[in-house]
This record gives C-alpha cells, sequence and structure tokens, in this order.
C-alpha cells in the first residue's frame, strides 16, 4: 500500500495517485461516523474503486458521550486494486473527539493523516478519557504523524447560523462538514451524497438544506485552507463486467432468501428475536412484503424458531436467525425440526461470547455448537458463508437444500460480514439453480409420512388440511414409514441412522474442492467464513515475496466434502485460521490424519493480515 505524505505550499494544489488507502472515520456514537463513512464508500464505489468496509459499533446502547465505551467507527480501504479485507491499519485517521483519538491512535500508520475536530479538545472531554493535557500539544503526534486541527463544530455553526436550526440539530450537522473535507481530499463527487441527503430528510426541507449547506463548507473550506496542500486520487478498479452495486452481508442474506422463495414459488416466513448483530436481517425483510415475505417479532427466541417450524409445517419456507445465545435457546426446537424432518433455514450471525460477551463484536465460536450443539443424535446440515457476495449464494443454497432434503440446515454468518460491504455483481435470475418444489399429494393408497425418497431420503412433504394425508407429527419418536409413535429400541436405531445417512448425502450437492494454487506442496491453508479476506490478502503478500503456498475455503461444513481427505493428505501441513480457540481445526482432525497447526485470534475483530503473513512464512520456509 503507498503511504500518504503531504507537502504544505499557499500556492497550489498538488494531487498524488495512489493505488489504496484505508480511512478509519471515528466518533461518538452520536457523531455521525456511520453514516459518513457510508457516504464515502458510496462515492468510492461510484468512482469505480474495489471496497471493504468495516463498521465497528460500541456494545453501550447510550454509552455516556466523550468516553471510550462510546467510540464508533467505520474504516474503508478501496483500491485500483483487487480489495480482499478492509485493512489492518489506516492511513488515515479522523477522530471527532479525544475518545476516538485515545481509542484509535495506536492503529495509524506512522506517518499517517490525523484529521481531529479540535473544539471537542477541551477540558471536560479530555478528562472523561483521563488525558492530563492535549494531545494535539505532544510532539509525538506532530512528530510521527501529518497533524491537521480543524474547529469542525465551530464552522459548522458558522455555516448554519442563520438557518434558526436549534444548537442540538446543528451539531448534528458536523460530520457532514468532515464528509466534505475527505471527499476533497481524495477528489471524490458530492453529488450523490446530496441526492441522498434529499432522499433521507426529504420530509424536512430545513435539514436537506442545512446537511448540503456544511457538506459543501467542508469542501470550500479544505479547498481555501492553505493546510490542506495535497489531495489523492485513487483510479477505477478494473472488475468484471456487470452491473454491480455497494452491498453488505445483512442486506445479500435479505436478497438470498427472499430470491430463494421467488423462485420456488414458496411463500417466506420470518421469525426472530431481536439480538445484536442478527436484528439487522429482521429490518431488512420487513421493508419486502411485497415479495410474499412475511416478517414476525416473537417474544423471545424459542417462539421464533417455533413459528418458523410452523409456517413450515404449514407449506411456507421457514427461517430464523439469531446470535449464539439465542442459538443456544432454540436448541429444543432445532431437535423438534430434526425429529419432524421439517425445511427449516436457522441463520446464526456469530458474535463474541460467551454469555453477552461482546455483542457488537465478530467471531467464530459457534462452530462447534452449529454441528453438535443439540440434545440427542439430531444432524444437521451447516453451510458458512465467507463474504455479502458468498451469503446471498448460500442463503439460496441453504433453502434449496432444507426444502429437497426435508432437513434443517445452519447457515452461519458473523457481525463482520452481516456489516461489512463490498461491491456485488448483480446475478442473473436465470442463472441461479432450479428450485423444484414436491409437496405431497393424495394418491388413493395409505398415506405414509415417512416414506423416503430413494435418493434424498426425503419424507414427504404434507401440507396439513390435505384430504388423504392425515398424520401424526411431533418430538416423539417416529416409526420407520408411518410416522406413528414409537417407543421401539431397534426402530429408534434405524431412524437414527437414516436422519444421519440422509445429512451426509448432502454431499452429492457439494460441487468439487477447488484448490487456488498448486494441488499439492509444503503447505495448504485451510479456512472457513470470514477469514477469507485476510487469507486472501496474507496469500497474496507470501506470493510476492516467493513463498509457494496453496489456499481452499470451506463453505460447507456438515456434511463436508466428499474429496477433502484426498486434497488434504496432498499437503506436508494444513495451517487452519480462526476467529476462535481452534474449532475447525478440531472437527478436521477428529475426521483427518493430517498435519495440521492453528492460527487462532480472538478480539473481536477481524484477522490481522500482517500477522498471518508472518505465519504463513514460518511454515512454508521451516527454520
Amino acid at each position: 500500500m503507498a503511504q500518504l505524505s503531504t507537502e504544505n505550499t499557499t500556492t497550489t494544489h498538488q494531487t498524488t495517485e495512489l493505488e489504496s488507502v484505508v480511512i478509519r472515520f471515528a466518533g461518538d456514537s452520536g457523531d455521525g461516523m456511520q453514516v459518513t463513512g457510508s457516504q464515502f464508500t458510496l462515492e468510492s464505489a461510484i468512482a469505480g474503486n474495489d471496497i471493504a468496509t468495516f463498521p465497528d459499533f460500541p456494545a453501550e446502547i447510550r454509552a455516556p458521550a466523550g468516553t471510550l465505551a462510546g467510540v464508533s467507527g467505520f474504516q474503508i480501504h478501496f483500491s485500483s486494486d483487487q480489495v480482499f479485507t478492509p485493512g489492518d491499519i489506516p492511513d488515515v485517521l479522523v477522530a471527532m473527539n479525544p475518545a476516538a483519538l485515545k481509542a484509535n491512535l495506536k492503529d495509524l500508520r506512522p506517518g499517517g493523516i490525523l484529521i481531529v475536530n479540535e473544539d471537542a479538545f477541551n477540558e471536560k472531554n479530555l478528562s472523561k478519557v483521563n488525558y492530563d493535557q492535549n494531545p494535539l500539544n505532544d510532539p509525538f503526534i506532530e512528530n510521527n504523524y501529518k497533524l491537521f486541527k480543524v474547529p469542525i463544530t465551530h464552522l459548522t455553526k458558522d455555516a448554519l447560523a442563520d438557518t434558526g436550526l436549534s444548537s442540538r440539530e446543528i451539531d448534528r450537522c458536523k460530520n457532514f462538514f468532515t464528509l466534505g473535507i475527505m471527499l476533497w481530499m481524495f477528489n471524490r463527487p458530492s453529488e450523490h451524497t446530496i441526492s441522498w441527503i434529499q432522499s433521507k430528510f426529504g420530509k424536512n426541507q430545513a435539514f436537506v438544506d442545512a446537511n448540503t449547506r456544511v457538506l459543501k463548507a467542508g469542501m470550500t473550506y479544505a479547498e481555501a485552507t492553505e493546510i490542506f496542500s495535497q489531495t489523492f486520487t485513487v483510479p477505477p478498479a478494473k472488475l468484471e463486467s456487470g452491473k454491480y452495486r455497494n452491498i453488505d452481508g445483512t442486506t445479500a442474506l435479505a436478497f438470498g432468501l427472499i430470491s430463494a422463495a421467488q423462485k420456488s414459488g414458496l411463500p417466506l416466513f420470518f421469525g426472530a428475536y431481536p439480538i445484536t448483530p442478527a436484528s439487522s436481517l429482521l429490518h431488512e425483510l420487513a421493508k419486502h412484503k411485497a415479495y410474499n415475505v412475511r416478517t414476525f417479532q416473537a417474544e423471545d427466541e424459542i417462539a421464533a424458531i417455533c413459528s418458523a417450524i410452523g409456517a413450515s409445517f404449514a407449506g411456507s419456507l421457514g427461517v430464523t436467525s439469531s446470535s449464539g445465545p439465542g442459538i443456544a435457546l432454540k436448541g429444543e426446537a432445532m431437535g423438534l425440526a430434526c425429529m419432524t424432518e421439517l425445511p427449516l433455514v436457522i441463520i446464526n450471525v456469530q458474535r463474541g461470547g460467551p454469555s453477552t460477551g461482546l455483542p457488537t463484536k465478530t467471531e467464530q465460536s459457534d462452530l462447534l455448537q452449529a454441528i453438535y450443539g443439540r440434545h440427542g443424535e439430531s444432524p444437521l446440515c451447516v453451510i458458512a458463508v465467507s463474504s455479502p457476495e458468498s451469503a446471498f449464494q448460500l442463503s439460496y443454497e441453504a433453502c434449496r437444500i432444507a426444502v429437497k432434503y426435508m432437513t434443517p440446515v445452519m447457515l452461519l454468518s458473523d457481525g463482520f460480514i452481516s456489516n461489512s460491504a463490498s461491491p456485488w455483481k448483480i446475478p442473473d435470475p436465470r442463472e441461479l439453480k432450479d428450485f423444484p418444489v414436491k409437496q405431497a399429494v393424495a394418491d388413493g393408497n395409505e398415506f405414509l409420512p415417512y416414506l423416503r425418497d430413494e435418493k434424498t431420503l426425503a419424507r414427504p412433504w404434507a401440507v396439513p388440511g390435505t384430504p388423504g394425508l392425515e398424520h401424526r407429527i411431533g418430538g416423539l419418536e417416529k416409526q420407520d414409514k408411518t410416522g406413528a409413535v414409537s417407543y421401539d429400541t431397534n426402530n429408534h436405531e434405524v431412524m437414527t441412522k437414516l436422519r444421519a445417512e440422509k445429512i451426509k448425502r448432502i454431499q452429492a450437492e457439494i460441487p468439487k474442492t477447488l484448490v487456488d494454487g498448486p494441488d499439492s506442496g509444503d503447505l495448504l491453508v485451510l479456512g472457513w467464513g470470514s477469514t477469507e479476506g485476510s487469507i486472501l490478502e496474507a496469500i497474496r503478500n507470501a506470493r510476492k515475496e516467493g513463498v509457494s503456498v496453496s489456499r481452499m475455503h470451506l463453505h460447507y461444513i456438515n456434511p463436508l466434502p466428499a474429496d477433502l481427505g484426498e486434497v488434504l493428505a496432498r499437503f506436508k501441513k494444513v495451517l487452519i485460521p480462526e476467529i476462535n480457540s481452534g474449532q475447525l481445526i478440531k472437527v478436521i482432525k477428529s475426521n483427518f490424519s493430517v498435519n495440521a497447526f492453528g492460527f487462532n485470534q480472538v478480539r473481536g475483530l477481524p484477522l490481522k493480515v500482517d500477522e498471518l503473513q508472518i505465519e504463513i512464512i514460518k511454515l512454508a520456509r521451516p527454520q
């Protein structure tokens, strides 16, 4: 990544072309940093850059203003080359108050640009984060970073002095002054942001005018003030031709579910209970009632999954979602879905644990829970998404498999994927896999609700109320074929093995394993979930240093790909990076004889590329 540098001049502005830049916006949770970051992302996407983002929310809903607990951040990595991660460390840090500076300065690249709202660095705010003196006067900062002190609060008030808005309303506009500075510094247009302002605040023209005026004031200030002597450009990336939109993981999940419902012709029922970071999926799906989507906010997690099971029993596409604590509460009902053999998709947007843990931070610590976390022998299919793009593809796939095999499917996402965004090439709906739905019809013979399809072992999907398809259903063990309640021990073993074999047969749906790099060699990096971007970038960097390393990323976790063991056997070492203490490595070692090593970080953050790169080189070039 190119280093940012500036040269002060009072005569002209210099423009430097860069390959990529990482910017972090940070401030109090009321400073609008998520909006600022999102709009800068929009302008960068429209400019043709490849992008990756990382919104970082405070865990406290109403943390005291100006405290470390209330710091909200948004990081964007935009480039003229392919982008895999939001970046390890920022080249530019925008800090709206002392708390934001204290929480983030340690991450800023040496020599990077630091832009601060100097109006916020008053005695009261400094004392909230235990600064004995104003850090903006610290020689360390002046010597190690390019510091821009801007009176953003004061300038915003000046820009809106004649509007009649209250002091509080004016203060809430200062994030657009900051955005204006950044748009000017990186040669971004403002038209699309102005259109967004008009759309967002269209019902209140005073707010439209105020935010637009402040945005333009920020751009004018940066252009007219000699301290901002240099601008930067990042050329468009060479993306595959097609129509793109910026999409986050939550929206991609929702679009995949809706596409599955449309392709199958089934109504989509989504039952959920609010929990961070999964709640946003309920919010997104609630916008799309026109596509035969029904959303239900239940009174608790158990009611949420049971409502989805009931919808599946009634012939709809039943889906529920939660995060780790809620998934634990849904455990008994997941067993019910296994026993009744109904199609159901359970989405787990993982977060830091245990218990309430780190509700706004990301983690991959629910993998073993997904595979084994139910009482009794109750296997279900487990699929993991790795990016917003894959979230669309795999939420569609989870629905298709659930219906085809009459089984619950757990789809694993996480907080990072859910909140991050990247360009998404909109697929042609005609290219989606066929989604045939076969619900039972009466044929005059005795209806056997557990008479299975010979290929998939799926039982018939009998919609209640259909004459001739009357049958018993519930959590008690079923008699093979008839579905009657059975306490026969031999029958229980038969049914247990049938349910397990049905999940194993999903292997037929798993594409042949593809290896990025040599098909055999000294080192294979095996990943799953949101580690994909960090692994891709670390491997790209290692290859530039002459290291021979291969990569494979798992999306199907249970069952595993049929050819996985054969692939792993071709490599002397296998490195498995995870945002947990080592869960996939346990699964791999329990299934295959493999020389596997873990790379594990549990910081609530994506894996650090530089640290993973060091580990890859160390294993590929043993001392």
